[in-house]
């Protein structure tokens, strides 16, 4: 037999010479007892408990209520998690069908002490318990933010609006971070738009297109601004969101040359209505200047009322002064914040299509004013050309009047 062996085969015990061929009489060796002990050890796998990992790690503090809370079995399975606040409240949650990862299913809050007490079986069975607590932020302050018109109103969800609209995102409290304010403030299009948000003062940002939207356009606006911070101490309250739909466009050219206001819906002209703009002029009345030019620009549709009260002395000029005023106005659509509205005035019929006699107004008879108000949604555009004064300003409802490279200069992330 020779003195080396090529192979050696571990079977059943008995070593087998690879040399060597055996016929007759062979000698059977006991295979070494630290082979075989090996060979047993490798075959029966080593119990152990299940490796976890727990977010937000154990002891954390000042958790934003709004970041991710999760367990997650590396190895071996979950059988339970049971998640409580600090006043006993039980946090419900959900575990995936393989049993590797849990989450809670609510919004946590500020201020609140969380334990996590989680049972698992290791992958051979071996069970084992842990806990882990953390405590989330307690801001100093807290802010709401709402989604609205430019004129202060909400927008409404599932309402349809102008191909004009403007989003609105106005905060009760000022916002020293507006960029990470920002950050949490979307919306979405389809089919998708290209826009941006401008930051009008320390509590408002407006967002619209770059150019206006195509009928049928879906819009959604969300403020994810819950557990986010906001400067100064200063946290989001709570999350908003509001979707709504464009309509038809609806354009309105008002121009000063022709005294005239031609409406187009989705391209096609539909009514042309002879209308009486703003005197002009710069005049001094009780101490106040006052305008009353229509400023010219781009104006959406706000909204309408008929009758609506209309009163000089809420811009500063006293109804009982020489051009004061307070009277009803039927079929009134308004488009400025500061009170420009098309509407009805039978008593200056002869002045619309040639003279401007109106304190900024667009003047129309009883049947084009009627016949407006009805056609009209807020968002609707109505652009004002070739008369004096000031621009419209983004303050009496401008913002289209803004170009896009001036209004992008308004965000706090570009």
């Amino acid at each position: 037999m020779a003195a080396s062996f090529a192979v050696l085969a571990v079977l059943g015990g008995v070593v087998v010479s690879g040399s060597e061929r055996c016929v007759h009489g062979c000698q059977v060796l006991a295979a070494p007892k630290n082979l075989v002990e090996a060979a047993q050890t490798a075959a029966v796998p080593s119990s152990a408990p299940a490796e976890l990992s727990v977010v937000p790690a154990p002891a954390a503090d000042k958790v934003n209520p709004a970041s991710p809370v999760m367990v997650t079995a590396t190895t071996g399975t979950i059988t339970d998690v049971t998640m409580t606040n600090d006043g006993g409240k039980v946090i419900p949650g959900v575990l995936t069908p393989d049993h590797t990862t849990w989450k809670p299913t609510i919004q946590l809050g500020y201020g609140r002490a969380y334990t996590l007490t989680v049972l698992a079986k290791g992958p051979n069975g071996m069970p084992s318990r842990q806990e882990s607590s953390f405590t989330t932020v307690s801001p100093s302050n807290q802010t709401e933010v709402y989604f609205e018109t430019t004129d202060g109103g909400l927008l409404q969800d599932g309402a349809t609006y102008g191909v004009g609209e403007v989003v609105v995102a106005h905060f009760d409290e000022a916002i020293d971070n507006k960029a990470n304010a920002e950050r949490h403030l979307s919306v979405t299009t389809n089919p998708p738009v290209a826009g941006s948000w401008n930051w009008i003062d320390d509590q408002t940002a407006h967002w619209r297109p770059e150019k206006y939207y195509a009928p049928g356009t879906t819009v959604t606006v969300a403020g994810n601004v819950y557990g986010t911070p906001l400067g100064d101490g200063l946290y989001g309250e709570e999350d908003e969101h509001v979707s709504f739909k464009i309509g038809d466009a609806h354009v309105s050219i008002a121009d000063d040359t022709t005294h005239m206001v031609s409406v187009y819906d989705n391209g096609k002209l539909v009514r042309t209505m002879p209308t009486s703009m703003g005197m002009g002029g710069i005049q001094t009345i009780a101490g106040t200047t006052f305008s009353f030019f229509t400023p010219p620009g781009v104006y959406t549709v706000l909204n309408k009322a008929n009758p609506v009260i209309m009163d000089s002395s809420t811009f500063g000029l006293p109804t009982n002064s020489r051009l004061g005023y307070k009277e009803s106005i039927s079929y009134a659509t308004k488009i400025s914040t500061d009170g420009i509205y098309l509407h009805q005035l039978n008593s200056t019929v002869w002045a619309q299509g040639n003279t401007d006699t109106s304190h900024g107004c667009l003047n129309l008879n009883g049947d084009n004013a009627a016949w407006f108000f009805d056609f009209s949604v807020p968002g609707d555009v109505v652009e004002v050309r070739n008369t004096g004064g000031k621009p419209l300003q983004i303050s009496q409802n401008g913002d289209w009047t803004v170009p896009w490279d001036q209004w992008l200069k308004g965000s706090k992330l570009t």
